[in-house]
């Protein structure tokens, strides 16, 4: 496909995103929101260094959004938290750099939401002296544009260097039409599969898994159905410490933590995402376990904490910025 077929591609592929039912509000911009300067946050799991990654912010209108819950109560929930509707959603992106390898989980938008919509990964990257070249493994948590769409840039790839992980259930229904007739998913979300990772995929460069799998030293992947058929979650241990790199499992902090229940239009199976949840949640409140998160506020890095109920709390990572041990 030429330069300009391929321009013209990711520009409807972005419009045929923003005309969804659950397109992001037009609604003024809060006072309170201003551009960042780009960056990362680090912290240490053992001897590995993980660095949340901003790829920007964009607004989402969480009464066109959620599922299972009423406007009245994601308002009340927010304002408990201090938030009124669209809320502004965190795309973060997460490198691991360990001995012979830089792997990013997950990329961010790309061009796919347009000027000043995510889109700033590489910029992000640069702040920490990396360019795209020196990444060696994409670990992709699923194929969604917030996710997958910084793979590319007008149809070719950004990370030449890269292998791309990604669950063999994922590349199995994006890249099968007949499944978007069976399950009604949007066209644009097999569409934003195709585009995005077919130039990896003709490269030879897409490394696909299935259950549980150790993919890179220390990393183990595990496929988690229900946001997509093909979620993955990926966990890093490393000197006895760990942290999970959990996808989509959560978007909304303020709702989905005291009640896990909540879904999301971007669920493809809505009762199998909740399910996954509430599990998790569990879990990751037991077993305190370290999780990053693409959508919690910047760097989306923290625990898990059980609340009355059958709810949750999020408690971010503690803030550090001083030498030594």
């Amino acid at each position: 496909m030429s330069g300009m077929k391929n321009r013209v591609a990711v520009a409807l592929l972005a419009t045929a995103f923003f005309q969804l039912p659950n397109a992001r509000a037009q609604a003024p911009v809060p006072q309170h929101v201003l551009q960042q300067q780009a960056g990362g946050y680090s912290v240490r799991v053992g001897d590995v260094k993980v660095t949340s990654l901003t790829d920007g912010t964009v607004p989402q209108n969480l009464h066109q959004l959620l599922r299972r819950a009423k406007p009245e109560n994601i308002d009340r929930l927010l304002a408990r938290n201090f938030q009124s509707n669209p809320v502004e959603a965190s795309i973060n992106a997460f490198l691991v750099t360990m001995p012979g390898h830089l792997a990013l989980v997950d990329t961010g938008s790309g061009q796919l939401f347009g000027p000043g919509n995510g889109g700033r990964l590489v910029e992000s990257l640069a702040t920490q002296g990396i360019t795209p070249q020196d990444i060696t493994d994409v670990l992709l948590t699923h194929a969604h544009s917030d996710h997958a769409g910084g793979l590319v840039r007008d149809g070719q790839r950004i990370f030449p260097n890269a292998t791309v992980y990604v669950g063999k259930p994922e590349v199995d229904f994006f890249f099968n039409q007949d499944n978007q007739k069976k399950t009604g998913y949007e066209q644009a979300y097999f569409d934003i599969a195709r585009l995005t990772l077919t130039p990896y995929l003709d490269a030879d460069k897409v490394k696909t898994f299935s259950g549980t799998q150790e993919i890179l030293p220390g990393i183990t992947a595990t496929v988690y159905p229900g946001h997509t058929p093909g979620s993955a979650f990926y966990r890093l241990t490393n000197g006895g410490e760990n942290i999970t790199f959990v996808g989509d499992i959560i978007h909304v902090a303020a709702v989905q933590f005291p009640n896990p229940e909540v879904t999301i239009a971007y669920d493809e199976d809505q009762a199998r995402a909740a399910s996954v949840r509430k599990a998790e949640f569990a879990s990751f409140a037991r077993n305190r376990t370290l999780i990053a998160a693409p959508h919690l506020p910047f760097p989306g890095i923290g625990y898990v904490r059980a609340a009355g109920g059958n709810g949750y709390d999020w408690v971010p990572v503690t803030y550090t910025n001083r030498e030594g041990k």
